[in-house]
């Protein structure tokens, strides 16, 4: 058995149960390799990664294919979220709580300090924007 760091080395929840360990992740071209690895598995595939923020979010972003469950495991993040038709939600998450993103619902976080999070994604056919 071997010890990961989830902020290191996402992972991925595939087809069959599975539980698939990731190369280190490395920034946003990171995902393009993410769905060419895992694309197979659909809408039922599942990125679990964790990530440490010091800033708000410079863009938002939308799956399209699934929920997105956000985990607040450290400090304080204020979820935005914006529905189809316009209409926005805010909701504050402090460690041990989460949201669900719904699927085709963009969003993105303002951060005060520094957070960290747990996500959980469906994230083929995931789309951004500048925020």
């Amino acid at each position: 058995m071997t010890v990961h760091s989830l902020e290191a080395h996402p992972l991925h929840l595939g087809l069959g149960a599975t539980a698939i360990v990731e190369p280190e992740f490395t920034g946003d071209a990171w995902y393009d390799a993410y769905g060419a690895r895992h694309g197979a598995d659909g809408a039922e595939g599942r990125l679990v990664s964790m990530h440490r923020f010091t800033a708000s979010w410079d863009s938002w972003e939308m799956h399209p294919a699934g929920d997105e469950v956000v985990i607040c495991t450290a400090g304080e993040i204020v979820l935005i979220q914006e529905f189809p038709g316009g209409r926005t939600e805010r909701v504050t998450l402090g460690a041990g709580e989460y949201a669900v993103n719904p699927p085709g619902v963009w969003h993105t976080a303002d951060i005060a300090g520094a957070a960290t999070a747990l996500f959980i994604t469906a994230g083929l056919g995931t789309e951004g924007r500048a925020r």
